[in-house]
């Protein structure tokens, strides 16, 4: 189609006469621009179409996103706030767990017994089920004790704290496996990389870890030679905000001196940080109770050997010996 364009333009005299000339083109020609649409035809296509459906209601905004209605009874009937009290209350809701390198031995007559890490594990399974959150600090004395090899055939203590630290990453893929085995999900982190066979500790992932239900192994202590792995489970149980450190161990107390030599020995229920770093009691090293008791946090010392003490002081039941605070009937304890 061809278009016919003026053969003469002679410039417009006025205002007026410009726009009668754009306004008004012959009959003949073909209007190059395009016609604007009036406010009313515009406003036409402005107008947001109107949904009906009775879900989102007459003032429903379609330019923000539909929020999701949060049902207010939980699946078994009863309101959010309902199924919350009929949850038990217990003594702690997250614990550190710290089980020593020779409470892993068992009998001594092998490195490991299957049957002390077994038992460990059912007692942790009965606990998490209860939504309690459980970490794990292991050592390695029944592999290799660094401070005591220190010296041998030029072995510096440095690197002998090294070889511990790789002691108590055995004991922790043990552990694992024997976990996994009645279906515990768990997780092992160590302090330096081994990422063929663990993660590496990162704080943030080991806390998320215990919001979903699963179990962490701390190995390889701090990573730093000289620090312990007491020092290590008050280290971690800081920094994961755990309320409590459970050091189990071969004896099921603190005593007020030796109950193998003396038999009058006493069992001491409570304690004070002051009272363990002034009586010198070998409740844990001095590095590990001073940074319990700057952080606030309890130490409960009993004995692994014994069925059901694992469960009873994660549970915050009296057992053992409480250091840092006192004990107190837990709430909806059976």
């Amino acid at each position: 189609m061809a278009i016919s364009l003026p053969t003469s333009f002679t410039p417009p005299s006025s205002s007026s006469s410009m726009s009668t000339f754009f306004s008004s083109p012959s009959s003949n020609a073909v209007s190059i621009f395009p016609r604007r649409h009036t406010r009313r035809e515009s406003s036409r296509f402005l107008q947001p179409a109107r949904c009906s459906s009775p879900q989102f209601g007459s003032n429903h905004d379609p330019m923000r996103p539909r929020q999701p209605q949060m049902p207010s009874l939980s699946p078994f009937g009863l309101t959010m706030e309902e199924a919350r009290a009929s949850m038990p209350s217990f003594k702690w809701r997250r614990v550190l767990l710290k089980v020593s390198g020779e409470a892993l031995a068992g009998d001594q007559t092998n490195n490991i017994d299957p049957k002390v890490t077994m038992a460990i594990a059912r007692e942790v399974a009965a606990v998490t089920r209860l939504g309690i959150e459980v970490a794990i600090v292991v050592g390695g004395g029944n592999i290799f004790r660094g401070s005591s090899w220190a010296g041998s055939s030029g072995l510096d203590r440095s690197s002998a704290d090294y070889i511990g630290m790789l002691a108590t990453v055995m004991n922790a893929i043990f552990l694992q496996a024997t976990m996994e085995s009645i279906g515990i999900p768990t997780r092992v982190q160590t302090a330096f990389r081994m990422s063929e066979v663990a993660e590496p500790y990162i704080r943030r992932r080991a806390v998320r870890h215990l919001e979903k239900g699963r179990v962490v192994i701390f190995a390889a202590g701090t990573g730093n030679p000289f620090f312990t792995t007491d020092t290590a489970a008050a280290l971690r149980c800081a920094e994961i905000n755990a309320e409590v450190v459970l050091k189990a161990t071969n004896v099921d107390g603190v005593y007020d001196d030796d109950p193998r030599r003396n038999p009058n020995a006493r069992l001491h229920e409570t304690l004070t940080y002051q009272e363990v770093t002034s009586k010198d009691l070998s409740v844990m090293d001095m590095t590990a109770i001073t940074l319990c008791q700057e952080n606030n946090i309890p130490v409960v010392v009993f004995d692994l050997s014994t069925p059901g003490n694992i469960t009873k002081a994660i549970k915050g039941e009296r057992v053992g010996t409480l250091i840092g605070s006192t004990w107190n009937t837990p709430v909806g304890m059976s």
